[in-house]
């Protein structure tokens, strides 16, 4: 089930949004043109390495760049490769505009900021002492995810379903797409030895720190012109 675009417009244009999509994208074609990109050694000083984090060890000299703690926020912007920015970008894209939309430019930078937080310190916790580095925006962007399930359950999604050599455009409540994604998670993160280590506790972390942050940023907002059930096309 791949989103394509959602049937919720916003009230203002979504510069936060199109400004971290531009960013993400700008920092890695500045990663993929740089020799430590290709070696592997940028993710050991950029990326968020939880045994660095919590003291258990430190990176070699040749190799530190930032305190670890900084490094939570520098792996936020940064991707393993194309089709993870691309991934990420994409429901980015769709998602995050009406969180924006719905907390305004300033909110939504430090909403988004915690939810990678929450993200991180998720994968962080799963093992303390693991010494992978995770770089990815999916974390944050989970959040938004989170969020907009909650401030937006009813949005119509249009999905791409693939079939085998045919697919199918479907239109499905947020609440449905958003769901399968997070129960999504689940099961991969059952399956993490034999997913090239992708950092779903991140993913479902965000997913609930955003869940639980919008309520709190909700109060102090505009309200939420929630979309109503009516006839499905």
């Amino acid at each position: 089930m791949i989103p394509l675009k959602d049937d919720n417009p916003t009230t203002r244009r979504p510069i936060v949004t199109y400004f971290i999509i531009g960013l993400c994208t700008l920092i890695f074609l500045i990663q993929f043109g740089s020799q430590s990109y290709k070696t592997g050694q940028l993710f050991y000083s950029y990326g968020l390495i939880p045994s660095v984090l919590m003291g258990h060890d430190q990176l070699p000299m040749d190799l530190y760049v930032l305190p670890a703690y900084l490094t939570i926020f520098s792996s936020m912007f940064m991707h393993g490769g194309f089709m993870h920015l691309a991934g990420n970008m994409l429901y980015m894209w769709i998602f995050a505009d009406n969180i924006e939309d719905n907390l305004g430019r300033k909110k939504f930078i430090i909403f988004y900021i915690l939810s990678g937080i929450g993200a991180g310190m998720a994968q962080v916790l799963m093992d303390t002492h693991s010494q992978i580095p995770m770089v990815g925006a999916s974390g944050a962007i989970g959040g938004v995810l989170g969020a907009y399930l909650i401030n937006h359950p009813n949005a119509r999604v249009l999905v791409l379903i693939p079939f085998g050599f045919f697919s199918q455009l479907v239109k499905i409540r947020a609440i449905y797409v958003l769901g399968f994604w997070f129960v999504l998670q689940f099961i991969n993160s059952t399956m993490m030895s034999s997913n090239g280590g992708v950092a779903y506790a991140a993913h479902i972390g965000g997913f609930i720190s955003g869940m639980i942050l919008i309520l709190f940023f909700n109060k102090n907002s505009k309200k939420i012109n929630k979309i109503k059930k009516g006839p499905w096309r």
